[in-house]
Formats: C-alpha cells, sequence, structure tokens
C-alpha cells in the first residue's frame, strides 16, 4: 500500500492535480484580498480620506505619462484592422460600411481593451512594484505604526485616478483609431474620407459612447486595486518584488477581458 502510494504521488498525474490546488487555493486567496481591499477603498472615499494633492499626482500619472504608449497600440491596432479589412471589403462592395465597422470595433471594444492592457503594462506593474518595494522595505509598517491607515493612504488616490483618468484616455485613444483607421482605408483600398465619416456617423450611437465610459471607469479602478493589492501583500525581498508586478499583470489583464465579457453580455447580448 505505501509502495502504491509513493508511486502515485511520483506520477504526472498526481502532480498536475497538486499543482492545479495549489492555483485554486492561491486564485481563492488573491480575489478575497482584493474584494477585502476594494470594500476598504470604498469605505475610505465615502468618510472622505482623500488626498487632493496626491490625487492630482496620480492622475497625471495614469493620464499624461501614459498616452504615448496608449496612443500607439491602439493606433497600431487600427491600422492592422483597417488594412486586412477596407480592401477586401470594397472589392465585396462594402466599402460603405468600413467606417461603421471600424468606430463600432474601436469604440467599443478595441480602445478600452487596447488602453486597458497599455496601463496595465506601464502604470500596473508600477504601481504593483513601488507598493511591493514599501512592504519588503518597512515603510508600509512604518506608516501603520504611525497610526495612520495605509490602505487609505496608499490605495484612495492610485484607485479614484484609474477611476477617472482612463475614461479620458480612452476618448482619446479612440478619437485617433478612428482618423486612424480613416487614413488607412484611404491609402489601402481607396475609400474617401467622406464616405468613411458618413458610414461611421450612421454606427456611432450614445449608448456606445456611455458604455464605453462606464467599462473604461471600471477597467481603470480595477487595474488599480489590484496592483496595489499585488504590491500590499508582497514578501521576500527583491523575489517577492517581482511576483507582486508580475500577479499584478496577469491578474489585471484577466480582470480585463472578464469585466469586458460582463458588459458585452449585460449592455449588447
Amino acid at each position: 500500500m505505501m509502495t502504491l502510494r509513493k508511486y502515485l504521488k511520483q506520477s504526472a498525474t498526481y502532480k498536475i492535480f497538486t499543482q492545479f490546488g495549489i492555483m485554486f487555493h492561491d486564485f481563492v486567496d488573491t480575489l478575497g484580498k482584493i474584494t477585502m481591499m476594494g470594500l476598504r477603498v470604498i469605505k475610505g472615499i465615502l468618510s472622505g480620506q482623500i488626498r487632493p494633492r496626491e490625487l492630482i499626482i496620480q492622475c497625471e500619472r495614469f493620464g499624461i505619462s501614459s498616452l504615448p504608449i496608449t496612443l500607439s497600440i491602439v493606433g497600431m491596432t487600427s491600422i492592422i484592422v483597417a488594412s486586412q479589412v477596407a480592401h477586401e471589403m470594397v472589392k465585396q462592395g462594402g466599402g460603405n460600411f468600413i467606417g461603421l465597422l471600424m468606430t463600432m470595433l474601436i469604440v467599443r471594444e478595441v480602445g478600452a481593451i487596447m488602453s486597458g492592457f497599455a496601463l496595465t503594462s506601464m502604470i500596473g506593474s508600477s504601481l504593483a512594484s513601488e507598493l511591493a518595494t514599501m512592504r519588503v522595505t518597512e515603510q508600509i509598517d512604518a506608516i501603520d505604526v504611525l497610526g495612520v491607515d495605509s490602505v487609505s493612504y496608499l490605495f484612495v488616490p492610485r484607485v479614484l485616478s484609474g477611476f477617472i483618468m482612463m475614461p479620458l484616455v480612452v476618448i482619446i485613444a479612440s478619437f485617433v483609431g478612428v482618423i486612424v483607421g480613416a487614413v488607412t482605408s484611404d491609402l489601402f483600398a481607396g475609400l474617401s474620407y467622406r464616405a468613411y465619416f458618413d458610414s461611421a456617423l450612421l454606427g456611432l450611437y450614445m449608448k456606445d459612447l456611455g458604455v464605453c465610459l462606464l467599462k473604461s471607469a471600471t477597467f481603470g479602478a480595477a487595474i488599480a486595486l489590484i496592483s496595489c493589492s499585488c504590491g500590499y501583500y508582497a514578501s521576500g525581498g527583491a523575489k517577492g518584488v517581482g511576483l507582486a508586478t508580475n500577479k499584478a499583470v496577469v491578474w489585471s489583464f484577466i480582470s480585463i477581458v472578464i469585466l469586458d465579457m460582463v458588459f458585452a453580455i449585460i449592455f449588447f447580448f
């Protein structure tokens, strides 16, 4: 019996299921910590624990600093999609629908999702490494010793800045994406700007803009909350900082996809 048990523990199947159990436990543990931190952040906001100066600094970080990479990613995505779609649609007699298709795609999905990925890569990883470094160097412990609520002190301005600034970033990125799509359609398929924008205006509704803004605000708050939470619970020195940053990026990507699916089901299904 002991030999059989030892053999099973050495088998690949046992190792796979063991690893799955560890991953599931880590998933539940991380989800619980993020949820708890979210509730504490809401409590801090409702109780007025907002530092205006720090909020402005974080808004500048989320907004202005992230614009170059966000515009680059959304613009290049628009070029890729338009270059493959425009010529084929014109050839099939659907040139008058290119602007409508590109605008719907960018405003509903591409602008918010690609901006979320860009902000996660640049800002989310930065927030996670920043708080993780503060944790392993005991700066957060010092804040707690001084009698200051470290969650409200560190989380509230960052989460609020993500909630406030990401819709603005997405609006600018979506506008650039639509313009780049028009230029690309003209270069690759010879579609006139007038035909593109006439079609774009027919396919743009206030509902799309409202959902885009709400979705992007939710993305921004989720990225900041997840990144700060992963950094806040870091441990183990320099290695822990790297692991916390990696976890923050992975969880932020997953949350963006899940939240986008939820919004699609609620508003467009």
